[in-house]
């Protein structure tokens, strides 16, 4: 997202705002994703990349592509999700192209009577599963990482290399890290045009880091965070259409000529 953002021409400043950790009792996800691997289950739900990236943590390369050779059709909500688990050797049965969101998903679903595993963040809605369950498919959910505030602890911290081919091999970012304090001080003195959040967690951070009322204009990567954004009071100037970076790039233009 940075590197199309600095190709648009922008200047890129990061605040972190959220960190995954690892669950504390990592048993309860392996003995399901084994589960999954031995056939207890038709499939497998992965509804983020973090999603993705907790489960190669916890089960290791050759686990991981046990769980991606068993007889176990896979869904996820969008093409970025369903790109990094082609590349972990999963073949994505189900993946919406417009809408890439739960909601998404759930319009495309057709399966019933299906016994499907859902491992999610521990702040994850409920919308997901229950759909799914409305659907007529019986749905078991487990915690499989936990969403926290910035630095996640360097003991629990999801560490695990996804292996994009477009990573930064040196995985350091060129673009200045600031402190809460930094951003507030920059955006009173209007030194930010876009504020972008890429999650519905994200807005909630901005709200607690920089206000509800932030001079920069509030840029949500999709839908569910737009919401989450009207919720706490944030003006939402623009949404990408798709929630991939050129989506981002489009939106901030949007933004910046409304």
């Amino acid at each position: 997202m940075t590197a199309a953002l600095r190709t648009a021409g922008a200047e890129v400043f990061l605040l972190p705002l959220i960190d995954f950790e690892a669950v504390e009792e990592e048993k309860a996800v392996v003995e399901a994703l084994e589960r999954a691997a031995a056939g207890e289950y038709d499939w497998l739900v992965v509804s983020s990349i973090t999603t993705a990236r907790a489960m190669l943590q916890y089960l290791g390369t050759q686990r991981l592509e046990a769980l991606g050779n068993a007889s176990l059709k896979v869904a996820t909500i969008g093409p970025s999700s369903r790109s990094i688990l082609e590349e972990l050797g999963f073949a994505v049965e189900l993946a919406p192209e417009d809408r890439q969101s739960a909601a998404g998903l759930l319009e495309l679903w057709t399966a019933a009577g299906a016994r499907i595993l859902l491992p999610q963040a521990d702040i994850a809605g409920t919308a997901l599963a229950e759909g799914l369950r409305a659907a007529g498919n019986v749905v078991d959910t487990v915690t499989a990482y936990h969403t926290v505030d910035y630095p996640a602890r360097a003991d629990r911290r999801l560490t695990a290399d996804l292996g994009r081919p477009d990573a930064d091999a040196s995985n350091e970012s060129p673009e200045p890290i600031l402190s809460p304090g930094e951003a507030r001080s920059a955006d009173a003195e209007g030194a930010f045009d876009v504020v972008v959040a890429a999650s519905p967690s994200a807005a909630r951070a901005v709200v607690d880091r920089l206000g509800s009322s932030p001079r920069a204009r509030f840029l949500a990567i999709g839908p569910s965070t737009a919401a989450e954004a009207e919720r706490l009071g944030l003006a939402v100037a623009a949404t990408a259409a798709t929630p991939t970076p050129h989506g981002i790039v489009d939106a901030a233009i949007a933004a910046l000529n409304s």
